[in-house]
């Protein structure tokens, strides 16, 4: 059964933290409260725990998954940025925003899309959210939970719980979410893509 945190959204208790980052270590799954919606992660060189948050959701090989980072630097790790990009990167990050880059080395390929070898990769603007990555020591593979065959994801930890108390190690109740996902950018091409719009101004971006 899933371990349940109840976490001030802007003063997280670093216990609480380091508890659930013990458990992403041993392998489990945990429910985060984020800048966009409630999301399950799981440790970036977890394969079984890969497997079993793209079994959770219903995914194939196909669907990006998200990349957590704590800062711009980690970004720069996992992904192949040019000037150009990171100054965009810069203008936009933290925040609600998804960008499509070109994985590193350092990705595993069942994180990366198959063929085109991208990850979406984000550093998300909620002190909870980063506080698990910095606990975990790492960054952190996501995905937004929304459940097999519906379309808007969960918002309610006590919910949560009940209904992923089984597959799940833990979850983080850091009170409600924005409930609107992230606005993804494709920054692979000559000029950023926008491929899904969501949340965050566009304009502020330099973009329509």
């Amino acid at each position: 059964m899933a371990q349940f945190f109840v976490v001030h959204p802007q003063n997280p208790q670093p216990r609480l933290l380091k508890q659930a980052g013990q458990l992403l270590a041993d392998g489990g799954l945990v429910a985060v409260p984020t800048d966009s919606s409630y999301a399950v992660v799981a440790r970036l060189d977890d394969k079984p725990a890969a497997d079993a948050l793209r079994r959770l959701r219903g995914l194939d090989e196909r669907h990006h998954l998200t990349l957590l980072c704590r800062d711009l630097a980690e970004i720069g790790h996992f992904a192949k940025v040019d000037n150009r990009q990171y100054r965009f990167l810069k203008m936009a990050t933290p925040g609600p925003w998804t960008f499509i880059l070109e994985a590193t080395r350092e990705v595993p390929r069942r994180v990366s899309h198959p063929s085109r070898k991208t990850i979406g990769i984000r550093v998300p603007d909620h002190k909870i959210a980063l506080a698990l990555i910095e606990a975990a020591g790492t960054p952190l593979m996501s995905t937004t939970l929304i459940p097999e065959d519906e379309e808007d994801p969960m918002n309610d930890g006590q919910a949560i719980y009940d209904r992923y108390a089984n597959q799940l190690a833990a979850v983080i109740d850091g009170g409600a979410c924005v409930l609107a996902p992230t606005t993804v950018l494709d920054l692979t091409g000559a000029s950023p893509e926008v491929v899904r719009r969501g949340q965050g101004d566009l304009s502020t971006l330099g973009l329509d």
